[in-house]
């Protein structure tokens, strides 16, 4: 069976981001691709590893946080450990969320509360601005 390979231009394009953002990945070893010259080499394994790396960066995780899951997933081939340490995490993640739904909620009600205050001030000097031009 013939392995596939992908080049850095094959995966970039394939998600979306750019080279740097791969070798950045390779840096931080969270990516290994294989060096033929100076051309990179993506394996099947990298190609999934990157869709979890940006799944990951989009739900919020730290990219120590995500090599601490991949890692887990290379420790236990059976994924149990990696599936509830994932959960875990996300619960937390899930919490931190909640709560910052929470406080831009209650921001948004003070910013509603303080406009209506302001209107109703620029109303009330409309109003008699109104009325000291027809008394004149």
């Amino acid at each position: 069976m013939r392995r596939q390979y992908y080049t850095i231009r094959d995966l970039a394009d394939m998600f979306d981001i750019t080279p740097r953002t791969l070798r950045h990945y390779e840096d931080v070893g969270l990516l290994n691709p294989v060096r033929r010259g100076a051309k990179r080499l993506y394996s099947e394994r990298d190609r999934v590893r990157l869709q979890l790396i940006l799944r990951g960066r989009r739900l919020g995780f730290s990219l120590p946080e995500i090599a601490e899951m991949l890692d887990l997933y290379d420790a236990d081939p059976t994924e149990i450990t990696q599936l509830r340490e994932v959960i875990r995490r996300g619960d937390e993640k899930l919490r931190q969320v909640e709560l910052q739904i929470s406080e831009l909620e209650a921001l948004r009600d003070e910013l509603v509360a303080m406009r209506s205050r302001l209107q109703q001030a620029l109303d009330e000097k409309l109003r008699q601005a109104h009325q000291k031009g027809c008394d004149d």
